[in-house]
């Protein structure tokens, strides 16, 4: 009877490669940070763009109108009639 060949992978210790295989996993790793710093960046940029729209819609709107050609009002910007 032929025996069948293991389905377990070979045991991940100490020492493992050396040589070229750690120049991959410094790259890998520097690639893995650069993405976790674009991540957070982007979640940065998200976060203060949103708070930036939120408090500066009305006062972007008051400035717009005021500079339009009728000259309106500050009362007559702000009512909704």
């Amino acid at each position: 009877m032929a025996s069948r060949p293991s389905l377990k992978g070979k045991p991940k210790g100490k020492g493992g490669r050396k040589g070229a295989g750690a120049a991959a996993d410094e790259e890998a790793t520097t690639a893995a940070t650069a993405v976790r710093l674009v991540k957070e960046w982007t979640t940065w940029t998200m976060k203060t763009a949103k708070v930036a729209a939120h408090y500066g819609f009305i006062p972007l709107v008051i400035i717009i109108g005021m500079n339009s050609d009728p000259k309106p009002s500050i009362s007559q910007l702000l009512s909704p009639v």
